[in-house]
């Protein structure tokens, strides 16, 4: 791991973009395009519009993908992460194509096609946080680390949906939906390059653990 430490979350911000902006620059150098997963949270603002202001990078070659999604939510309604991101980013640049978790039907078949688009092809960068509890996408710890599924169903626990009140996404602790879509641990790790942003004392204990502490 490449660890960075900063005093803010601006600074963090810049500093992360400005990685990932040259990480982009340096495959497009040798790729006809490329395929990002991208986090939904506000722990990532600040990378994200550090993201867009960058220059130099042909976004036309660069296909998107999200790794959660809350199940339950309306189609409009602000907290769902296709919405997030489409604002952070994705309705900022004019990306190849932008493929976005919808869980608005047959659940299982959208994570079979969900997994069916991920699979065409490998995935490039993962650009992600990491939850309170030590959460990644939606998967609440214990993970199982060697899931044979790249897209499931998930019921979240009670400190990853207070996490969403504390980030001041959702009004109270009943309004967090209780299922969510996510990618799972393995599919995340098939990325090439990671990007971490975990800004926060909240996120303290989670960050030290990652680091120090043994793969659990």
């Amino acid at each position: 791991m490449d660890i960075r430490i900063t005093t803010t979350r601006d600074e963090l911000g810049r500093e992360a973009g400005g990685d990932i902006a040259a990480a982009i620059r340096n495959r497009l150098a040798v790729k006809s395009e490329l395929r990002i997963i991208f986090a939904a949270a506000p722990s990532q603002g600040e990378m994200l519009d550090a993201l867009v202001h960058e220059s130099g990078i042909d976004w036309s070659r660069v296909h998107a993908f999200h790794m959660d999604e809350y199940i339950g939510l309306p189609k409009d309604s602000p907290q769902r992460f296709g919405m997030w991101l489409r604002s952070a980013i994705f309705d900022r640049l004019p990306f190849a194509s932008v493929h976005l978790i919808e869980p608005d039907g047959d659940l299982d078949e959208t994570c079979r096609e969900y997994t069916r688009k991920l699979q065409e092809a490998p995935i490039d960068l993962v650009l992600l946080g990491i939850g309170a509890n030590g959460h990644l996408a939606f998967n609440d710890p214990p993970a199982d680390l060697n899931d044979p599924l790249a897209v499931k169903v998930v019921t979240l626990d009670d400190v990853c949906r207070q996490q969403q009140v504390d980030d001041e996404c959702f009004g109270t602790f009943q309004d967090v939906p209780r299922k969510a879509i996510t990618l799972t641990v393995p599919s995340l790790l098939r990325g090439d390059v990671l990007f971490c942003c975990a800004p926060g004392a909240n996120k303290s204990k989670a960050a030290r653990s990652v680091v120090h502490d043994p793969i659990s």
